[in-house]
């Protein structure tokens, strides 16, 4: 989602310990003897992290990445930062959970050095990789756990991880030997797969592991190709409205991903035309454009029963079509994601829109 919701051994040339020290003088000290604390006390906390739904499998089909001194450098453009990279990176921190999953899906949990703000249950599939990395926050870490897990390379879902409030900004990374990469697909105006494809490429582009990159978005591409054969040819859409959390005024999907998600799925996002990923609305706006169906969001501090209960009970929301149909899809955060689970993210949506075309034997 956008930024509203803010939500061991050095191996090849990356700086040790005492590096960090001559950087951050006796602070930088300080700040990696309570660091290494804290990863201590969460990684002795992170046992018996459950599962959740299906997804593209870790790629293990390759070797490890090269790590060879004569490799040729690669630029990658990041927004307004070039970023170029010598090496392979060999301890990397994920912030943001749909970004870590990337990494577990390319096969590279062992070049990750710690990971931090998931918000749903990791996948199955990649629960054995995530035991063995370290769980540095419930959200974003302080600086000074990030620092302590010696981290060559940062890459982070949403803009709000690269500020004085989150790990740092990019220059400050950057500044300490850090590259820190943003999700881009995460921070535009209506991504489209083909967004998200170019982030997977970087990564790939980075690790040197194109081939794994190229293999994975063809398996995402198609299984949403087949979900959207299923569909078939949808002549009139059905009226979407997405509710995210607010009693006052919601919290709904503008010109996001989830809005593509919804019209390849056959739907049209009521509020597609806010050029805001995220944007609050009235109620009376809600009514006024009548939607049929209603996706639940599946995050924050109210359970999706909680959700569903106070929609169903709205006395303004009582005549939409979607209320008196009961018409309430529920979709996890993580799925509405720009990464890998945008596959089943869209399955969802079409099997609670059209459901007698997923019936069995269709």
């Amino acid at each position: 989602m956008n930024d509203g919701r803010n939500p061991g051994k050095n191996r090849g040339k990356h700086p040790g310990k005492d590096w960090w020290i001559k950087q951050w003088g006796n602070q930088g000290r300080n700040f990696l003897a309570i660091g290494l604390s804290a990863i201590l006390l969460l990684t002795g906390c992170a046992g018996g992290k459950p599962a959740s739904t299906a997804a593209p499998t870790a790629d293990s089909s390759a070797k490890p990445p090269q790590t060879a001194e004569n490799l040729s450098p690669v630029h990658v453009q990041n927004g307004e930062h070039t970023l170029t990279f010598t090496q392979v990176p060999e301890r990397a921190v994920t912030l943001n959970q749909h970004v870590t999953e990337i990494l577990l899906a390319l096969g590279l949990e062992d070049r990750m050095a710690g990971m931090a703000y998931l918000d749903d249950r990791i996948l199955p599939q990649f629960q054995q990789a995530y035991e063995k990395i370290p769980v540095l926050s419930d959200q974003y870490p302080s600086k000074e756990v990030l620092l302590a897990a010696e981290p060559d390379f940062v890459y982070a879902g949403w803009k709000s991880a690269f500020t004085e409030k989150g790990v740092g900004t990019v220059q400050e990374l950057s500044s300490v030997g850090i590259q820190a990469y943003l999700h881009q697909s995460s921070n535009m105006s209506a991504p489209d797969l083909e967004d998200v494809a170019a982030d997977i490429r970087n990564i790939g582009r980075i690790f040197r592991i194109e081939d794994r990159a190229d293999r994975l978005i063809g398996q995402m591409k198609a299984e949403m190709d087949e979900t959207v054969r299923r569909i078939g040819e949808v002549k009139q859409p059905l009226r979407v409205f997405v509710y995210d959390s607010g009693e006052d005024q919601p919290l709904t999907a503008g010109s996001n991903f989830m809005s593509r998600m919804i019209a390849m799925a056959g739907g049209k996002n009521i509020f597609d035309d806010i050029p805001k990923g995220w944007t609050s609305v009235s109620w009376e706006e809600v009514v006024s454009r009548q939607p049929e169906v209603i996706v639940v969001v599946d995050y924050g501090d109210r359970t999706v029963e909680q959700k569903k209960k106070y929609l169903l009970a709205k006395k303004e929301l009582a005549d939409l079509p979607a209320i008196q149909n009961n018409r309430l899809i529920v979709l996890p955060l993580s799925a509405a994601a720009e990464g890998i689970r945008a596959p089943h993210a869209l399955q969802t949506l079409a099997e609670g829109f059209y459901p007698e075309k997923f019936a069995q034997g269709q």
